[in-house]
């Protein structure tokens, strides 16, 4: 049951969640352990990047369902062994059905371990300092007041980008945020706030 006056939604556990929170068990689990909390440590940011990254253009639950395989083909997402990937594990990366097959996106994220890999102060340094300020902006009432793209954001993909990062425009990175804790977009009645 949806609260008119926030947009959250009642889930069968009575907890107040963000509506999409609640809308399949995948995403339940998602919401409620791992949105918005903070993430910190290169490899484990590098695995965020790279999975926004291949959510491009699809659903996140399509991500979600295929995080494991995602795992298994990028080596846990350590940068040091993925930074190491050739030709020959891209092929091998497009025939493996536990991810998405995108060239372009396999290639992206090779590159990116490469780029993350030589990073001054690494990857945890560069993403949180666009962290947003939790008092600067109040807490969303309904999901029509989360925004796709926010200066911060904007920010923070162009200098992913100036470091030489691929697929990290500012609406990726905007959900890199939400995701990782950089930001607080869990609805004001949510139970996660």
């Amino acid at each position: 049951m949806t609260d008119a006056a926030t947009g959250a939604v009642s889930g069968a556990d009575g907890l107040l969640r963000c509506g999409w929170g609640d809308s399949a068990d995948d995403y339940r689990v998602y919401h409620d352990t791992e949105w918005g909390r903070p993430v910190h440590g290169d490899d484990a940011l590098f695995e965020r990047v790279a999975l926004e990254a291949f959510q491009s253009g699809l659903s996140w639950i399509t991500i979600l369902r295929r995080r494991e395989g995602f795992r298994a083909a990028f080596a846990g997402f350590e940068i040091a062994r993925v930074a190491e990937f050739d030709e020959a594990d891209a092929e091998r990366l497009l025939q493996d059905p536990g991810i998405i097959r995108n060239r372009a996106k396999i290639a992206a994220t090779i590159a990116n371990a490469k780029v993350a890999r030589e990073l001054d102060g690494g990857l945890d340094a560069l993403i949180w300092q666009f962290a947003v300020d939790p008092d600067a902006r109040p807490a969303p009432r309904t999901l029509a007041e989360v925004p796709a793209v926010t200066p911060e954001s904007t920010a923070l993909a162009k200098e992913l980008k100036k470091q030489g990062f691929r697929f990290v425009g500012p609406t990726t990175a905007y959900a890199l945020m939400q995701a990782c804790g950089l930001v607080n977009d869990h609805l004001i009645d949510c139970h996660a706030r």
